[in-house]
């Protein structure tokens, strides 16, 4: 189906989000049509942000707005979903679109596999009424759909387009780039070095594939490293949860923009926290690069200063290799919890690799190698 008509048969004027490769066609035709337009268009945070963004839309203006996600954003909706729209509260409707990642008998990734089987339920059990778009679903049953979805909106509930892969189409091309120079799969193999032997927890998307693939290229063992491969936003309070019960070890977490802003939150209990044996890497490229490069705020964000009121003792920026490769001796050295920002290029290598190890085979092996530290 084209995206166009989709969105003429919504007939929308509102639109936010998380990005989502499976959503790219729409995506792409919300950059190009509107940009970022905090009228018609904002890629905001976290799921649940874009639903309490979307429902203050509604109390102005009366109108039904559409969110867009990743079916693994379902997590971050159900509070704002079942304690405020619902129409036992405040009865607004609203529209998701959500991608459907993981789609029984599909092959995807290990951690969409559950998520892609409870995809339809969690939104029936939030009282989401839901039409599932395929490849071969035509206008008129769209527009079929929306009808009866209208009708929900009038009594204040919401209703979902659950996209199935491939189901969506655009022509047109954007292309998403930024000033940075710095390369992540460099940046993560300057980590690498410094870090040595120490353990790390990298951040879901092409970061934990990228060290994957640096770890097998230098012939290095993967039993140092924990693949953050789901859960989108929590690495770093993974790295705090271990830092805390191995004091002696120095930990190292290598984390996104993205990630960052999604539970920005956690950067707060860090900083109280503040172990000492902690180093908290976030690679900038103000972009949702892993699924699109669509942007983030992050580009407009300053982190080291967020770091610094959060509590973090030592928070830095890098904006080339020299800075890099200095701020992480000197983290290495000052036994003290640091944040060190790494501005970033937007971009990976068209052969980029997955990891060739299962998730359970990697917690094992980093488990094991923690319990000898």
């Amino acid at each position: 189906m084209k995206v166009e008509k989709l969105v003429e048969l919504i007939g929308a004027d509102f639109f936010t989000g998380v990005p989502d490769s499976q959503l790219k066609a729409l995506c792409n035709y919300l950059i190009n049509t509107y940009g970022i337009d905090k009228k018609h268009h904002i890629i905001a945070a976290n799921e649940g942000n874009c639903t309490a963004l979307a429902a203050g839309y509604h109390l102005a203006t009366g109108k039904v707005p559409v969110v867009y996600m990743q079916n693994s954003g379902e997590g971050n909706i159900i509070n704002p979903v079942a304690s405020l729209l619902n129409d036992k509260v405040y009865a607004i409707p609203m529209l998701f679109i959500v991608g459907w990642r993981g789609e029984p008998g599909i092959h995807d990734e290990p951690q969409h596999i559950y998520q892609g089987e409870v995809t339809v339920t969690l939104l029936a059990d939030m009282d989401i009424e839901v039409f599932i778009i395929s490849k071969d679903t035509t206008d008129d049953e769209v527009a079929e759909a929306m009808s009866k979805f209208r009708k929900a909106f009038a009594q204040g509930k919401q209703a979902a387009f659950v996209i199935r892969k491939g189901a969506l189409t655009y022509d047109e091309k954007v292309v998403y780039k930024n000033d940075n120079t710095m390369v992540r799969e460099e940046i993560i193999q300057h980590i690498a070095i410094a870090a040595g032997e120490d353990p790390i927890v990298s951040t879901t998307g092409k970061a934990s594939r990228e060290l994957f693939e640096t770890r097998t290229a230098k012939g290095q063992s993967h039993k140092y490293d924990f693949l953050t491969v789901g859960s989108m936003g929590h690495s770093s309070s993974i790295a705090l949860g271990i830092a805390i019960n191995k004091p002696q070890q120095r930990i190292w977490c290598v984390d996104g923009d993205g990630a960052v802003l999604m539970h920005m939150g956690s950067m707060a209990v860090l900083g109280a926290n503040a172990p000492e044996n902690l180093i908290h890497i976030v690679i900038n490229n103000g972009a949702h690069e892993t699924v699109g490069g669509m942007p983030t705020v992050a580009a407009k964000t300053d982190l080291v200063a967020v770091a610094k009121a959060c509590g973090y003792p030592n928070a830095v920026c890098a904006d080339s290799f020299e800075a890099l490769d200095r701020e992480l001796e000197a983290a290495k050295n000052r036994h003290e919890l640091s944040f060190i920002e790494v501005k970033c290029s937007i971009g990976a290598r068209d052969d980029l690799g997955r990891p060739t190890t299962t998730a359970l085979e990697n917690k094992q092996n980093f488990m094991n190698y923690l319990n000898t530290l």
